[in-house]
């Protein structure tokens, strides 16, 4: 993920108390300009295609923030199921603005932004997992990122309707979501150990061990990733994969995958 320049960032901050208004819009952009005492040029630079960059920083920014408090949280003794429902719940409390939220989910539902709000989705998965040191290298680098973008987007939009004395209802819900996968990772397990289903699923599952995450998986130069105008004297980006340290008891993967499988490749 990235971050913005420092006048892109004071005017996304000048921004945001609009938004609940009048939307992720020109309304609001140009207000905020105003208020942050800068001109047309500068919005534009800034935000090349106006309301839709502004919040695509805006959800960066949250999961910047997510990474930060991850690194720093004391989470070591957690269970891998309550280490993803601190960081999913974690991520929620970062956004703290409901109607910021709302009015950016309603931007992304948008046919043609569907993609984009997919992806921010997906960035915030892959934020949560990289920072807890998931070391899948194979097809359950690709599946544990995609529940947990189904896990994480149903818990956002259950938080939007949520009246109860401190988002308790939500975190209620979010626990449900997460012992539905453990249940699922269960039934999943046992049919791995059953000879008659290895043997009728035999393609399948020699086609899925030969399945290997991105070359430089976890680093911010992923492809579809949004990133700001290079400057010349900018350095050039540490492409180097991170250390996910030792492997845990991750649920969210854990298929069966073929251990004799290559190297990932590019």
């Amino acid at each position: 993920m990235t971050e913005g320049s420092d006048t892109t960032n004071r005017l996304l901050d000048a921004v945001l108390p609009h938004v609940p208004f009048d939307g992720w819009s020109e309304t609001a952009l140009r207000a905020g300009m105003a208020d942050a005492g800068l001109g047309m040029t500068d919005l534009r630079a800034a935000f090349p295609r106006g309301p839709v960059d502004a919040a695509i920083l805006f959800h960066y920014r949250g999961d910047g923030a997510l990474k930060d408090a991850l690194s720093q949280a004391d989470i070591g003794a957690m269970r891998i199921r309550d280490r993803v429902a601190h960081a999913v719940r974690k991520r929620i409390e970062i956004a703290a603005d409901r109607e910021v939220v709302r009015r950016g989910v309603t931007l992304f539902s948008l046919p043609h932004l569907a993609p984009e709000g997919a992806r921010l989705t997906w960035n915030t998965a892959d934020t949560i997992w990289t920072a807890l040191g998931d070391p899948s290298d194979d097809i359950n680098w690709y599946t544990k990122r995609a529940i947990l973008s189904g896990v994480y987007s149903s818990t956002v939009l259950y938080w939007l309707g949520d009246s109860s004395p401190g988002d308790e209802a939500t975190w209620a819900f979010l626990d449900r979501r997460i012992d539905d996968v453990m249940q699922f990772e269960k039934v999943k397990a046992a049919a791995n150990r059953n000879p008659l289903f290895k043997a009728a699923f035999a393609g399948p599952l020699w086609l899925a061990g030969k399945v290997r995450a991105p070359a430089g998986a976890g680093s911010d130069n992923l492809p579809g990733r949004w990133s700001p105008p290079a400057q010349s004297d900018a350095a050039p980006a540490d492409t180097a994969p991170p250390d996910y340290g030792p492997p845990g008891d991750t649920p969210y993967g854990d298929a069966a995958t073929d251990a004799s499988a290559p190297d990932r490749g590019t």
